[in-house]
C-alpha cells in the first residue's frame, strides 16, 4: 500500500516507522526542512513542500496513493490536505488527526475525511467505554470505529517488555495494527521508538485486522 502522511512532525513520523516496518510504501509531506530526517527513517520517501498548495500535491503525485494521512499539528492543515486529497486526488481512504475536540464536527465526508482521530476524544471514550464480553483478550478493550478498532493495552507490571524501548514491538506489531499513542500517568504521548516501556503504561493501537489474538499474545504472553 502507498501512503502520504501530510505532517513530519513526532505523530507522522511516529505514523510513517509504524507503516514502514510493516512494508508499505510511506511518503511525508512537510514545509519545515527542520523535520525533514532522511536519516530517521531511510525506508521512507520526503518531500519538502507545502500540502496545503495543489502544486505541492501535484509533485508529489497524490493521486497514485492508497491512503493519506493528515497528521500536522493544525487541525485547519489537516482539513485542507483531507479535502484536496479526496475532490482533486480521489485518494480511497482519508484518515485525519484532529488536535482540538472542538473542531471534531468539521471532520466529515464534507471536507473529504474517512476517519478522523482523535487523541483526547479517544482518551475519555476510554476511561467511559463501559466494560462488556468480548472476544478480545481481557487486557484489551476496544472502541469502534469506521472500519476499524481502537485499542487500549495496559502494561502490567511484571511484564518482559518492561524497560525495552518502545520501537522494539513494532517490527512484531501483527499486520493492520498500528501504535497510536502511549499514555503514561495520565499524560498522551507520541509513540516515540526510543521510549523505555514501564509498568502501567498504556498503549493505543489502531486496528483494521479481523482478529487481534496475535497482539495479545505479543503483549501478553502466557508463561
Amino acid at each position: 500500500m502507498r501512503v502520504a502522511i501530510a505532517g513530519a512532525g513526532s505523530v507522522g513520523r511516529s505514523i510513517a516507522a509504524e507503516l514502514c516496518d510493516s512494508g508499505h510504501e510511506v511518503l511525508l509531506i512537510d514545509r519545515d526542512s527542520r523535520s525533514i530526517g532522511v536519516d530517521d527513517l531511510p525506508r521512507a520517501e520526503w518531500l519538502l513542500a507545502d500540502a496545503c498548495e495543489l502544486s505541492s500535491l501535484e509533485d508529489a503525485r497524490l493521486a497514485g496513493f492508497d491512503a493519506v494521512v493528515a497528521a500536522s499539528g493544525d487541525d485547519k492543515v489537516n482539513l485542507v490536505v483531507s479535502l484536496l486529497a479526496k475532490t482533486e486526488f480521489g485518494v480511497g481512504r482519508v484518515i485525519a488527526r484532529i488536535n482540538d475536540p472542538r473542531n471534531e464536527w468539521l471532520f466529515t465526508e464534507s471536507w473529504g475525511v474517512d476517519v478522523a482521530v482523535s487523541p483526547p476524544r479517544m482518551m475519555a471514550a476510554l476511561v467511559e467505554e463501559p466494560e462488556e464480553e468480548t472476544d478480545v483478550p481481557d487486557a484489551l478493550s476496544a472502541l469502534s470505529l469506521p472500519e476499524t478498532d481502537l485499542l487500549e493495552f495496559t502494561l502490567p507490571a511484571d511484564s518482559p517488555h518492561g524497560g525495552r524501548p518502545l520501537g522494539e514491538i513494532a517490527p512484531a506489531l501483527p499486520e493492520g495494527i498500528v501504535l497510536v499513542a502511549l499514555v503514561r500517568e495520565g499524560r498522551v504521548q507520541a509513540p516515540d521508538p526510543k521510549t523505555p516501556l514501564r509498568g502501567g503504561d498504556e498503549l493505543v493501537f489502531l486496528s483494521s485486522a479481523e482478529s487481534v489474538d496475535e497482539l495479545g499474545a505479543l503483549l501478553a504472553p502466557e508463561d
